[in-house]
């Protein structure tokens, strides 16, 4: 059934008629029309979205199943919990555009790691999860277990260790809601965010071994199971910017096609990518859906949308829509 629409749908779909803004309201509703039919949905978040707080929205998403399973980066992964656990001591710098060379390093000098106009503060934040993490990874390592990179974080998450810290509504947390539900998550290129290179800091001294971390492949060998094992009616996939939270899962389908020549293996069912990269450089960020045709992504019939714009501003309208707010 098709949820009752409130104020914020009503608005877009009397005044978000053309253009980009179409293309808004042509993707929710494709969306939708998914989760009606039974389909289940991939959300790909890339950049700093967590930052930007989409848990506001995106939480509730997960709470009412129209989120099956996610693909972020470690950035995205790790950036809720923080917000979560830290939000009082963030900085926003409205001028970030006028900063001088001095004044960023004046920042560093602070603890203060600017992500656009949004400051993330090094002892509040980093610190904080590093003292919780690395005993949930050590005392993984000396009971001989291992997992993925998302597990530990839903470890620390529901084990309470972090409620004295929090100092925003828990209903906003994505991260938190996908813990409650055991969420699938994959999480590529973990290595490359903040706790992905302590992590690697200890490896280096010594003090735990790589392998106590599941890896990439591991990721990848546990997506192709779940995409074959979830797609009987049809998995769409919603990517909310570029590079490889995107890349990563979306290739999931030539691989079991193609490698595993298993070729009753169905094309994603659905594509949206909210996107403002170019499309005439040679990036995946701006190829074109069509162009996914051609790498046996997706098929000719599949619902494709592109909305070009900022996906701070398009993803909570979406979410909101298909919320019925």
């Amino acid at each position: 059934m098709t949820t009752t629409k409130g104020p914020i749908s009503q608005f877009i779909e009397t005044h978000y008629l053309h253009f980009n803004a179409a293309a808004l309201v042509d993707a929710a509703k494709g969306y939708e029309a998914q989760l009606e039919s039974g389909a289940k949905m991939l959300v790909s978040l890339a950049g700093a979205m967590s930052t930007a707080e989409l848990g506001k929205s995106f939480a509730e998403m997960i709470r009412q199943d129209k989120v099956h399973i996610i693909s972020c980066t470690g950035a995205n992964l790790e950036e809720d919990i923080m917000n979560l656990v830290a939000h009082s001591h963030y900085k926003r710098v409205p001028n970030y555009r006028d900063l001088t060379p001095q004044e960023e390093w004046d920042l560093l000098e602070k603890g203060l790691n600017r992500v656009t106009d949004t400051c993330i503060p090094e002892h509040e934040a980093f610190r904080r999860l590093q003292e919780h993490i690395y005993k949930i990874w050590k005392d993984a390592e000396a009971k001989g277990e291992r997992y993925l990179p998302h597990e530990y974080m839903y470890q620390m998450l529901l084990s309470g260790v972090l409620e004295q810290y929090y100092e925003i509504d828990l209903k906003d947390s994505w991260m938190y809601a996908a813990a409650e539900k055991n969420l699938p998550i994959v999480c590529p290129g973990w290595e490359d965010s903040t706790m992905g290179n302590i992590f690697a800091s200890y490896v280096l001294k010594g003090e735990l071994k790589a392998n106590t971390m599941k890896s990439g492949i591991e990721y990848m060998t546990f997506l192709a199971d779940w995409y074959t094992d979830n797609s009987s009616k049809g998995i769409g996939f919603f990517q909310i910017g570029g590079g490889i939270a995107g890349d990563f899962p979306i290739c999931v389908v030539p691989m079991l096609y193609q490698d595993m020549e298993r070729t009753d293996t169905p094309f994603w069912s659905y594509f949206c990518q909210i996107s403002d990269s170019t499309t005439s450089y040679g990036s995946y960020s701006g190829a074109v859906p069509n162009e996914k045709i051609t790498w046996g992504k997706l098929d000719i019939n599949t619902p494709k949308f592109i909305v070009e714009s900022d996906a701070t501003i398009v993803a909570p309208l979406i979410f909101a829509y298909l919320l019925g707010q």
